[in-house]
């Protein structure tokens, strides 16, 4: 189909590519991007940072609390069941003496039954002595060969000679192991007397180390010069020293972090954590010792996965905001589109609106000529018939200079005629139609032109279509137009065919018109000019370029919208969609309603 004009870009007309970004345009929308990133970020993440290490700060506090008061809670324990332990043992000793002679406790089997006493119901004690003033047993119940040895020059004896009751230190002895006593003392006739009792090492240590703290922790007992007395965990003997800083006796419970602790073989500790307590007697150090990190393990994981909730919380609000703000961008992308058609549809508005002032003007002062040239040559005309023109070839020369007059008068009175209807447009008469009944009557009416040019009429009506409200002049405007187009789109061809469809949308309650043709398309770069007025691609003195403009403009008034599809040498095809009833603001123009075709 042979073009006309062209349409400015419109949403539901004819196609039309959205109008181009600028470079300033797009920089600025990523701008506006970034920023509107970076402020929700901002505004998201540093509350979620601030809450996260405030619930962080707090939980750590908490559980460092608890593990500080857990370490604390098991040495007052530890050193209440130690000091109560060696307390029932000196007292079953003070009981025993106390309750016995010396004479009774050294017959035989005497002191062996007391030994069998103490360790009914478990072995707490390794051996058993009666010693006297002189440092020689009078009475031993054990398994070492200990009656040949005078403890007058031990260490221990001088000190439970002085004191009565004493607790010793763990010390090699005579039996050449590590071991502790308890000692006490009565004095009969003059005479003082010992009994002392080795505590089962073995049986001690279980005590001491019954707890187990996790992996890493241990429970051991150092004296004064922080020898071992007890071997914590298999790492040490007894009796060695202890890298542990001892420091000075205190009453309290005390914790401390220790950042370099030598190990077996000189390795150093990693980060230990330690809580102490002195035993009053005797004066022994109970330390409870564990790993730093394994003691802040709970901790530690609990951090580790408040930074990975941190870090997933931020990477969601990451791509949330980036969506987000992706669409918002398309949405004010899309909006600015909108925009600049409206704009481009408002100064095409105002081109059209001085388009049609000129055109009415032109029209006008085209009229008035062509009146006063019908007129003259009616003059000629009437003058001739009063006085016959000799037959020959200046008469017949005059007659066709007659018909020639007319024939382009009329033309150009067809001329003016567009322009006053593009510039004023006809007045509207709204009619109950038959869509498909006055299709038939057009294609009647174009027919016989048609056939002249090898072109034939295909109809395909939906017979579901019901009468609609609309306007018949102007809609058989718009048909002839397009038709007409149609039939010029095939100029070069034998033969082509054009085919007029209806199609109901009921749901909708509008209907389709459709005219195709197969004549030679209209190239690409005309398709966004088409609906333009003046615009033409036919050749000069066959188009004004005003036809599909005047389509637009009507089709548009009767609240419908036209669509184009075009391929150079396939055809074109037409489509105009249009409602069953008129516009609000047609009728409301109008103040009538429409009448019964």
């Amino acid at each position: 189909m042979a073009a006309n004009s062209s349409e400015t870009p419109h949403a539901d007309s004819a196609p039309a590519a959205p109008p181009e970004f600028s470079d300033e345009r797009r920089a600025s929308l990523s701008r506006l991007f970034r920023r509107i990133v970076w402020l929700t970020l901002l505004s998201s993440l540093v509350p979620l940072l601030a809450v996260g290490w405030a619930i962080n700060l707090h939980y750590s506090r908490f559980a460092r609390e608890r593990l500080l008061d857990f370490f604390q809670s098991q040495v007052e324990d530890h050193r209440r069941w130690i000091e109560r332990f060696l307390y029932e043992q000196t007292t079953q000793l003070q009981l025993v003496a106390r309750t016995h002679d010396l004479a009774g406790l050294t017959r035989p089997g005497a002191l062996a039954r007391v030994f069998e006493l103490f360790n009914q119901k478990e072995k707490t004690f390794t051996d058993l002595g009666v010693i006297g003033d002189d440092g020689f047993h009078r009475a031993y119940v054990g398994p070492y060969d200990l009656w040949s040895r005078n403890y007058s020059r031990e260490h221990w004896f001088g000190q439970v000679m002085e004191r009565g009751v004493y607790v010793s230190d763990m010390f090699m002895g005579f039996r050449r192991e590590p071991h502790f006593i308890i000692a006490v003392t009565q004095t009969e006739g003059g005479r003082v007397w010992i009994l002392r009792a080795t505590i089962h090492t073995e049986a001690f240590r279980a005590l001491v180390e019954n707890v187990r703290i996790g992996q890493t922790g241990m429970v051991y007992l150092l004296n004064a010069e922080g020898l071992y007395q007890t071997s914590p965990r298999g790492r040490a003997a007894i009796m060695d020293q202890s890298p542990y800083p001892v420091g000075e006796p205190h009453t309290d419970i005390r914790l401390r972090t220790i950042e370099e602790l030598p190990g077996p073989e000189g390795r150093p500790l990693p980060r230990q954590i330690a809580c102490e307590a002195w035993l009053q007697n005797p004066r022994w150090l109970l330390v409870v010792q564990q790993e730093y990190d394994e003691a802040l393990a709970d901790v530690n994981h609990a951090n580790r996965w408040t930074l990975i909730f941190l870090l997933a919380s931020a990477a969601t609000i990451l791509l949330v905001t980036v969506g987000v703000t992706r669409h918002m961008i398309g949405l004010i992308r899309r909006r600015d589109e909108q925009t600049d058609r409206l704009n481009e549809r408002l100064l095409q508005a105002g081109k059209l609106a001085a388009i049609g002032e000129l055109s009415a003007g032109v029209a006008h002062e085209i009229n008035n000529p062509l009146a006063i040239l019908l007129t003259e040559r009616q003059l000629l005309l009437d003058c001739a018939a009063r006085h016959p023109l000799p037959e020959g070839e200046f008469r017949e020369q005059f007659e066709d200079s007659m018909n020639q007059i007319d024939i382009q008068v009329q033309r150009c009175k067809r001329i003016t005629q567009n322009l006053l209807r593009f510039a004023r447009r006809t007045e509207s008469k709204l009619e109950t139609l038959d869509v498909n009944a006055f299709v038939r009557e057009v294609i009647e009416l174009m027919e016989r032109e048609a056939k002249t040019s090898g072109i034939r009429f295909h109809a395909e009506l939906d017979a579901a279509l019901p009468p609609v409200v609309s306007d018949p002049s102007q809609l058989q405007q718009v048909l002839l137009n397009l038709i007409t187009n149609a039939v010029d789109a095939h100029e070069g061809k034998p033969y082509g065919a054009i085919r007029i469809a209806t199609r109901a949308d009921t749901a909708a309650r509008r209907f389709a018109l459709q005219v195709a043709d197969t004549g030679s398309g209209i190239r690409p770069e005309h398709l966004p000019r088409i609906f333009d007025p003046f615009f033409t691609t036919k050749s000069v003195g066959r188009g004004t370029g005003l036809g599909l403009a005047i389509t637009y403009g009507i089709v548009q008034r009767l609240g419908g919208t036209i669509r184009v599809a075009s391929e150079p040498g396939q055809g074109t095809e037409f489509t105009i969609d249009l409602p069953y009833d008129p516009p609000a603001d047609l009728l409301q123009s109008l103040g009538s309603a429409p009448r019964e075709a």
